[in-house]
């Protein structure tokens, strides 16, 4: 069994007394791929905005790699290894396809602006190397042809898609995914669910939060029911598709 890469101890989070998160606990093991499902409000994306360092808490704590991502400004726990999507795609709509995805690479060589200058052909060698690696991962989503093209003319769908290949680039080894296949055509919504099912295979480990239930039966080996910022239940898809708790906060 593979070690875990995430410990989430006892988060307690809230809003004008309301608890987002209470006592909110669960692990996550390298190669994973897990669903986070349960109804609006549940304190799904609250638990991603504290992972990430967009929110505080109150008490707990949460271990990836041995080390807390809490007390943590974004841009540190994104260099940790930690990357993620957002349901309002947080994309540079004015720039290319290709600049989006370059703009996630770490190390950018002409950040030190005396570099520029004093070692231009190692900077001219390094960004070429960088936009071979972005051309590479933008062709293992399917939009390598997309490349030169704003990333505003892509389809609603081609969007998560790139949100999803801007995360690739920053080398994370753990992906936090918001509803990634939600408000899609079937045939991209399939696309991206055979991306994600391969990213443990490129040594990526996933969280995603998802209200289509069948696609996360589809990609997911476990899977997390949040209802009111608590865990009511967790196991395999099946398992918790047939929780009472499950069926009844779905139906109602």
């Amino acid at each position: 069994m593979n070690a875990n890469l995430l410990e989430i101890e006892g988060l307690n989070k809230r809003f004008d007394g309301v608890k987002a998160l209470a006592d909110f606990s669960c692990s996550i093991r390298e190669g994973e791929i897990v669903g986070l499902i349960g109804p609006n409000g549940a304190g799904k994306t609250t638990l991603f905005n504290v992972l990430t360092g967009f929110l505080g808490t109150e008490s707990g704590d949460a271990m990836f790699r041995g080390q807390s991502l809490l007390h943590r400004r974004p841009h540190v726990i994104a260099e940790t290894g930690v990357a993620r999507t957002f349901q309002n795609l947080r994309l540079i709509r004015r720039m290319t396809v290709l600049e989006n995805v370059l703009l996630c690479r770490k190390h950018q060589p002409g950040e030190r602006l005396c570099d520029v200058f004093l070692r231009w052909r190692t900077i001219a060698r390094w960004e070429a190397e960088n936009q071979a690696g972005a051309l590479s991962i933008l062709a293992s989503v399917g939009l390598e042809e997309k490349a030169p093209d704003l990333a505003e003319n892509l389809s609603y769908g081609q969007q998560k898609l790139l949100s999803i290949a801007c995360c690739l680039a920053t080398g994370a080894e753990l992906l936090l995914l918001d509803e990634p296949v939600a408000g899609i055509a079937p045939e991209m919504r399939e696309h991206i669910l055979s991306i994600i099912m391969g990213l443990p295979g490129r040594g990526r480990t996933v969280i995603l939060i998802e209200h289509d239930l069948d696609a996360v039966s589809k990609v997911c080996s476990r899977v997390i029911f949040m209802d009111s910022g608590t865990k009511i239940c967790e196991g395999t898809p099946q398992d918790v598709r047939s929780d009472p708790r499950v069926i009844e906060a779905y139906v109602d």
